[in-house]
């Protein structure tokens, strides 16, 4: 039992935000239904759903999910994104955003990022939030399912092996 019990906390520790205050919140209000689910690719470069899209409407504010700083907020390979570092190493991302903060800037949990835009690329709905997370340095990372990190959801323990 104490091997499990070690296990448990090394895991927690591992994929947890940097404390337990510091989950996520939603990026847009009110909660959005998920639309598609994650889906980690397997290894890191093969194809997948490396987060989750979120129904909205076009215009909607988008927020952040978490305290940081703004690490990119612009286009990247034509399509607009918001991307924020929080502490601990995790970094989330969100697309398409027109952007209203910028690079460098300070942002808190609900601070408004931008406005969601038509036009995600596989999302059946008119407008769709695609809402990522990942640990570590882009060119490293370790994808994680966002809806995981959220207050309201449950954590489960579930044992190893």
């Amino acid at each position: 039992m104490r091997i499990f019990a070690l296990v448990v906390m090394l895991t927690l520790a591992a994929a947890a935000p940097a404390s337990a205050d510091s989950r996520l919140t939603w990026p847009l209000h009110p909660r959005p239904a998920v639309l598609r689910h994650f889906d980690a690719p397997s290894p890191n470069w093969q194809p997948g759903h490396r987060g989750v899209d979120l129904a909205g409407t076009i215009g909607q504010t988008v927020h952040a999910a978490g305290p940081g700083t703004v690490v990119f907020a612009g286009e990247l390979a034509g399509r607009p994104l918001v991307s924020v570092a929080h502490p601990g190493g995790l970094r989330t991302t969100y697309e398409p955003v027109r952007p209203v903060v910028g690079r460098g800037q300070s942002v808190a949990a609900g601070t408004p990022i931008g406005t969601l835009m038509a036009g995600h690329v596989g999302c059946a709905a008119t407008a769709c939030l695609h809402w990522g997370a990942m640990w570590g340095p882009a060119s490293r990372a370790d994808y994680v399912d966002p809806l995981g990190l959220v207050t309201t959801t449950p954590i489960r323990l579930k044992p190893v092996g």
